[in-house]
């Protein structure tokens, strides 16, 4: 449910320099501020060593009364990560193509100065927020955010050998290069996973996914049931047998979901099709996988090193995000 916001306070805008034009943006945002009658903005850049989470909470220790954000998806975690559980709203500020959080919740992707008026004039809403608890190969334990989703195998290869370079000219249309590095040396790996309160399963996968919320750019549907504001963590639990497999999975991902289910016949016609090998969804409040080897670890499109074991959870409603006033969320 949408809050209006009405107090007044100070903003602090944490951004990455390499994405955006700060000048401008910084200009932007100390002029909305200024109207609204709120104090001189803070400005925080993030750094190779400090992705947003240091910059966000030095800007929380300033009590500031909302934080705006401006950069790449990784930005967007690591600034929710800080974020989470303070009540402090986060504004999403597009920058380039828009990350994939505002894209999953509707905003606008190229109006910079609509989602910056929205701080000062528009409405909160409360989404779940994933935290990810990673086991290294030494036993060691490090936990971390994301807000819209997590992966164990394969889809977090193809974003470790997707060239830097070409993700800043292209964007995720880079990820399409990394997938093509991946797929050839690809081998399926057994895991062991529980959802909470549900019995243990194994399974050769080539991945497993968490899922805050399900969609991709170019209207790709990968988990369509994830909702940002169920309290609820999907799962997808990728397993083609073989390459007749992987065209399983293009035909459930893209054409099932992404498709079929847009239309009422489309709908009827998956109900009398039953499940689909090749991908299996779950839901639970949390979930737990083990792997039979160290296997790489993403987190909202940023790699996080290998992992043995992965355990997921949700927060539920742990991060305000601000909305233009009167945005429709009745589809999150």
């Amino acid at each position: 449910m949408a809050e209006r916001r009405s107090r007044r306070g100070r903003a602090a805008l944490v951004y990455n320099p390499i994405k955006v034009d700060k000048r401008a943006l910084r200009a932007a945002v100390s002029g909305r501020s200024s109207r609204a009658g709120w104090a001189r903005p803070l400005f925080f850049e993030t750094t190779i060593e400090d992705l947003g989470q240091k910059a966000t909470r030095q800007a929380l220790d300033q009590a500031v009364d909302a934080v705006l954000v401006a950069g790449g998806d990784g930005t967007v975690r690591a600034v929710a990560e800080a974020l989470t559980g303070t009540g402090v709203p986060l504004t999403i500020v597009p920058s380039g193509t828009g990350t994939l959080l505002a894209r999953n919740l509707g905003l606008p992707l190229l109006e910079p100065e609509h989602m910056i008026d929205a701080t000062f004039t528009g409405d909160t809403i409360a989404i779940d927020v994933g935290i990810a608890t990673l086991t290294r190969v030494d036993g060691e334990h490090e936990e971390y955010a994301f807000v819209v989703m997590g992966g164990i195998g394969l889809d977090a290869a193809m974003i470790a050998n997707t060239r830097p370079k070409l993700k800043k000219t292209v964007g995720w249309v880079a990820y399409i290069d990394g997938a093509a590095r991946s797929l050839p040396n690809a081998k399926p790996f057994r895991v062991v996973y529980q959802l909470e309160g549900r019995r243990m399963h194994t399974a050769k996968v080539q991945s497993v996914l968490f899922a805050n919320c399900g969609a991709l750019p170019a209207g790709i549907s990968l988990v369509p049931d994830a909702s940002i504001t169920d309290g609820r963590l999907d799962v997808a639990v990728i397993q083609p047998a073989g390459w007749f497999g992987w065209l399983g999975v293009w035909r459930k991902v893209w054409w099932d979901n992404s498709v079929l289910r847009r239309f009422r016949a489309g709908r009827r016609v998956l109900q009398y099709r039953g499940r689909a090998a090749s991908v299996r969804y779950r839901h639970g409040s949390s979930i737990e996988v083990a792997a039979e080897w160290p296997s790489a670890v993403q987190l909202d499109g940023d790699e996080f090193g290998k992992a043995t074991r992965v355990r997921c959870r949700l927060e539920p409603g742990g991060l305000r995000v601000t909305v233009p006033h009167g945005h429709d969320t009745s589809r999150l």
